[in-house]
């Protein structure tokens, strides 16, 4: 019997092996109809934090992506150089970043951004430094 399960063991390890090494060591998950953000680090969920995603009219982009740069200090080159402090760019022009009105957190108020309150953004944004860009992972459901 001992055998049996140490055959077992063996065999689910080697099959998991490559699922659990894959793994993303950073997610960040937005969910659009709830505006939350689940934050995972090594596939554990660390942090929900409200979040704010496109306004009626606007579009916050579905899917999956791996972070593509950040700017500390970002100003946006189309929305009159609003704020966009620690700006994690996740695709083309998209990108979560803090914002400076917070109330509206919770609720769509943006132009298709993800935004956070400023210290979550920062939190996010060093944690994503640390991992690496290939390391971080946005996931926009809903």
């Amino acid at each position: 019997m001992h055998r049996f399960l140490a055959s077992l063991l063996c065999a689910a390890t080697v099959t998991l092996a490559p699922i659990v090494a894959g793994a993303t060591p950073l997610v960040a998950r937005v969910d659009i109809a709830s505006q939350t953000m689940t934050v995972y680090q090594d596939g554990k969920p660390t942090f929900e934090w409200p979040v704010s995603t496109a306004r009626p009219g606007k579009v916050t982009p579905r899917g999956t992506w791996t972070a593509q740069w950040l700017s500390k200090h970002h100003r946006s080159s189309r929305y009159n150089n609003a704020p966009m402090p620690f700006a994690i760019f996740f695709n083309g022009n998209y990108a979560i970043h803090g914002t400076d009105q917070i109330n509206r957190l919770g609720r769509p108020a943006s132009a298709g951004c993800v935004r956070l309150h400023p210290d979550h953004a920062a939190k996010l944004f060093a944690m994503t430094r640390d991992v690496g860009l290939s390391n971080m992972q946005v996931v926009i459901v809903n």
